[in-house]
């Protein structure tokens, strides 16, 4: 730094105390939100910049995104989401000296808008209803007042806990999830016939004639696959809620592929990690990578205006109707 005797010199291209040019923390974060490794990120900068940055340089900048994190997974929630998505996403953490597959959950609100949100990140260490509980409350805490529907995957546990802290929330179960399971049994030169029949079940009309084709279904193949219709018996009451949807609202909750898509696009940035040393840093490189993926959520999921008009007469004294009007015009 030049010195002047009166101190009044101004340096253009570094200021004064600047360690690193305008705009490095911001290309550091953003190659790492695109699932680069440090060491990746600094032979980037010194193939494009022709300057050596140290690892731990690196590692210091990322690390400054957590307080965002923990900001962001405390942030205030919307009152009412109609929709909430749960499902997991299998991440290699290292706990206790020896690497663990560790379920990193993930919940996706649709809001009255139609726009999914991401409501929060939670590390599993043992599932059950305990655990649910306190993801459960913890969305109370920061706002929700009511969900109408939770879609989830056959979590343990969470039925329980989501209608001890909102009992009037339906959970469906997601039946692509119990498709895929009953397929498992299945030999590949059956699996075409046994698939067409499982659809017979799920697009059936009403209860009554669902539970006609599950008996229809199951005299023709309980011989060869018997656990086929009992996994489907046994789930029976978290199946049957979308039976008394219109179609516009059992084409948005039958399947949890809205957060099905969004971990497909977070496993290919994790796939080039082995493992993480901690959930802070699963949780630091997710987020970056969910806030590039919101980025793309500019419009509702597709025929929202409709779906959002049926869950306004099946929950007609849940909906606010000042929120429900200024929406409803939109469309």
């Amino acid at each position: 730094m030049p010195r002047d005797r009166n101190n009044e010199f101004e340096p253009q291209l570094i200021a004064k105390g600047q360690t690193r040019f305008d705009g490095f923390d911001e290309r550091v974060l953003s190659l790492y939100a695109r699932g680069l490794s440090v060491r990746e990120i600094q032979a980037h900068l010194a193939e494009i910049y022709g300057t050596q940055v140290s690892p731990d340089l690196i590692s210091t900048v990322t690390d400054a995104v957590l307080g965002e994190v923990r900001a962001w997974q405390c942030r205030p929630l919307d009152a009412l989401y109609p929709v909430v998505y749960l499902d997991a996403l299998q991440v290699k953490i290292k706990s206790d000296g020896r690497v663990q597959n560790k379920a990193i959950y993930l919940a996706v609100g649709i809001n009255l808008q139609g726009h999914k949100q991401v409501l929060g990140l939670w590390a599993a260490q043992n599932e059950g209803a305990k655990f649910w509980l306190g993801v459960v409350t913890e969305l109370k805490t920061r706002g929700v007042q009511d969900i109408f529907i939770a879609c989830v995957d056959g979590l343990k546990g969470f039925p329980e806990a989501i209608e001890a802290v909102f009992p009037q929330t339906q959970v469906q179960l997601c039946l692509v999830h119990l498709v895929r399971y009953s397929l498992a049994f299945v030999s590949f030169k059956d699996r075409k016939e046994v698939a067409a029949g499982l659809k017979t079940i799920y697009q059936a009309v009403t209860e009554k004639e669902a539970e006609e084709q599950l008996e229809e279904f199951a005299s023709q193949w309980d011989a060869q696959y018997p656990l086929i219709a009992k996994s489907w018996r046994s789930n029976w009451a978290r199946l049957v809620p979308m039976l008394g949807y219109p179609p516009e609202i059992r084409r948005a909750v039958y399947t949890t592929n809205t957060i099905e898509s969004l971990n497909m696009s977070l496993r290919k940035i994790i796939k080039t990690r082995a493992s993480f040393p901690s959930d802070e840093a699963a949780f630091k490189l997710l987020y970056l990578a969910l806030q590039n993926i919101q980025k793309k959520w500019t419009m509702p999921i597709p025929n929202w205006g409709r779906a959002l008009n049926a869950l306004a007469i099946l929950f007609e004294d849940r909906m606010p109707n000042n929120l429900l009007s200024s929406f409803t015009q939109n469309f």
